[in-house]
């Protein structure tokens, strides 16, 4: 075989700034609204000196408490539901052959392509003809409706790096289907859960669009809450509340990508 095409220097030195071009291009804005967030100054203007009244101010406040709460509880709620219904749902379509199968997986991953506005439109027009009063529980069920596939996605994907003749080994060995399931494939399978859940609970955290569409009275989110903020001009009070979440969100997608990169591991 012949060696690969090496890059001249200078095409080293052109592929170095571009990546730095785009890097910059990408991560500039969030640096800057986590350096911003420290300001002493009541504008997102000019910096006037390093603080952290504002972080101090955000726990004082009742109103951004009560928000953070109500997205800690729909998330926590929609992941608990999209694991329970991706996870067999994820088993069923890597593992088993049946009728309707295909249209089963076209209708799991429609959520996926469907735009948020239409989605959220969608669902509001549904609450509304059941005659269902918004509320907390209203947004549980669209992020519910959005989020569990992505649970299935990476149920299967686990599924599909797994040895099937380790479950067969024990099977020949006598075990019963539940006990094979819940000593072997469960074991392994963890993994893809755990990722999944944390996965669904920070696009639920994370979620404004299809929330603003389904959210009732005293049911703000902290997305909602951050957007009312705005209307007023962006303040180091806003940016402290979005480097929060953003912290937050970067903590749970680092452990969700560390356990989806979990090499399968003999039981």
């Amino acid at each position: 075989m012949s060696d690969p095409i090496r890059p001249s220097p200078l095409g080293h030195r052109l592929l170095a700034a571009h990546t730095a071009m785009v890097y910059l291009f990408l991560y500039a804005p969030i640096l800057i609204l986590v350096v911003f967030s420290f300001n002493r100054a009541k504008q997102t203007v000019a910096w006037e000196g390093f603080t952290l009244d504002w972080y101090r101010e955000l726990l004082r406040d009742e109103s951004i408490r009560k928000a953070a709460f109500n997205s800690l509880k729909v998330a926590g709620y929609s992941t608990l539901l999209a694991v329970l219904l991706g996870t067999p749902a994820g088993l069923a379509l890597a593992r088993y052959s049946f009728r309707g199968r295909l249209v089963t997986q076209g209708l799991l991953y429609l959520p996926l392509i469907i735009p948020e506005v239409v989605l959220g439109v969608a669902m509001m027009s549904f609450f509304g003809v059941i005659h269902l009063t918004l509320s907390l529980w209203t947004v549980v069920a669209a992020h519910v409706v959005f989020s569990v596939s992505y649970a299935a996605i990476l149920v299967r994907a686990r599924l599909a790096g797994m040895d099937p003749n380790l479950e067969a080994a024990a099977a020949d060995l006598g075990a019963p289907p539940l006990a094979v399931f819940f000593r072997v494939t469960l074991p392994q399978l963890l993994p893809g859960i755990l990722a999944g859940a944390m996965l669904v609970f920070i696009i639920s955290l994370d979620d404004y669009l299809v929330t603003s569409f389904v959210a009732g009275v005293e049911s703000t989110t902290l997305p909602l809450k951050i957007y009312s903020m705005l209307k007023t001009g962006v303040t180091p009070k806003v940016n402290a509340l979005s480097s929060l979440l953003l912290l937050f969100t970067v903590v749970l997608i680092v452990a969700a990508q560390m356990l989806i990169q979990k090499p399968n591991k003999k039981p």
